[in-house]
């Protein structure tokens, strides 16, 4: 089946017991036994779910995994990840990497003596002199977030190989619809499922997918025992959501493709970072390794950071708020949002300014957007 088919179905056959085509709401915490350990595949809903497992299956088969797992949250799932290793165990990831990620390694496992270098990860020399043998995991983001840097999976993947790393992908802001990294080489992908999958800001949940199946009966242990799953409500909002993953993401892609357009052009905007635009220093990686180039933008204002942090509470449309992937547009400050755990200095190193915008691009009429941006950079000007 192709992309938006398996969207719709994998996963989700009719409910047998009342041919119900949404897959019900199993609101449960146990199930009956016919004997001590016999019963129909499911015991304790933090151990497996039959609302959490069709989620699981159609997340599988969206990045073309054989192996599936769902979690409370984007970092519930990457603290499983990271929950493999042991001290003395290596991870290299990107500067430019999304501020509760680097908060995770930094404030919670280092204090476990897992070791994390942080490089500027899309220069492949960067990777290659970081690797130890030591090193167990290459973290990625790409796009990432919030400067849209673009890294060649296909080659971070086979130099991460060469040296026995196994590759992790944050897979969010491009979406399997955009980009398989698992096709690409990768090991293992990572979402929020809060984002792009759920699409309507109105669930928080994570997801692991890989064809790694030691890897995958590791982590599904690490899921029943550490216990961040999601809740079955929270598993069909994202099962409802990953059905119109498909049409989403190409509006999304349509109209920041329009808006990077505008802003590209426009006299009061320093800069613009969106893999779409040909002067985008990943676009041709982008080109080659994903379907479109996603709707996410970052922006600088000319003015400094005072007008960039005053443009952001100037639009009507685009609504000041965390995170990002929804129908709305969002618009933030990263730095004094989601990216202010990470420290000034690091941030410099990964060429992070303090003046950055990011926008989340929705599904809003398009010109309708860039007039509420146009308001908003004269508002300040």
């Amino acid at each position: 089946m192709r992309f938006a088919t398996t969207a719709i179905h994998a996963g989700q056959p009719p409910d047998p017991a009342t041919g119900a085509i949404m897959t019900p709401v199993y609101l449960t915490s146990t199930f009956v036994q016919q004997a001590p350990g016999v019963h129909k595949g499911y015991d304790y809903a933090r151990t497996n779910h039959p609302t959490r497992a069709a989620l699981e299956k159609n997340v599988a088969a969206l990045e073309s995994a054989e192996h599936g797992l769902c979690f409370a949250s984007g970092l519930a799932a990457e603290t499983a990840l990271i929950a493999t290793l042991k001290s003395g165990d290596h991870v290299v990831c990107g500067r430019d990497v999304y501020g509760g990620t680097y908060r995770l390694f930094t404030k919670v496992f280092e204090s476990f003596g897992v070791d994390f270098t942080f490089v500027n990860i899309h220069h492949l020399d960067e990777l290659r002199k970081a690797l130890k043998k030591s090193t167990r995991i290459v973290w990625l983001e790409s796009p990432s977030n919030p400067l849209l840097t673009i890294t060649d999976l296909a080659e971070a993947s086979r130099l991460a190989h060469e040296r026995g790393a196994k590759v992790v992908v944050d897979n969010t802001f491009a979406t399997p619809y955009l980009q398989q990294p698992l096709a690409l080489g990768a090991d293992v992908v990572v979402h929020s499922t809060t984002k792009y999958l759920g699409g309507h800001s109105d669930v928080v949940g994570g997801a692991i997918a890989t064809n790694d199946k030691n890897l995958y009966e590791r982590l599904k242990f690490l899921q029943n025992a550490m216990g961040g799953v999601p809740g079955p409500l929270d598993c069909f909002l994202v099962l409802r959501g990953t059905k119109t993953l498909a049409v989403r993401m190409r509006q999304h892609c349509e109209n920041a493709r329009r808006i990077a357009a505008f802003l590209r052009e426009h006299r009061d905007v320093k800069q613009v970072f969106y893999p779409g635009l040909p002067s985008h220093p990943g676009h041709e990686t982008a080109k080659r390794q994903m379907r479109d180039f996603g709707g996410m933008i970052s922006l600088e204002l000319h003015g400094g950071t005072e007008r960039n942090i005053a443009f952001t509470s100037k639009t009507k449309i685009f609504a000041l708020a965390e995170s990002l992937g929804g129908v709305e547009s969002l618009v933030g400050h990263p730095i004094t949002m989601t990216h202010a755990s990470i420290p000034k200095e690091e941030r410099q190193r990964g060429g992070l300014p303090d003046a950055l915008v990011r926008l989340s691009v929705g599904l809003e009429d398009v010109e309708d957007l860039i007039e509420d941006l146009s308001h908003a950079i004269a508002a300040t000007g």
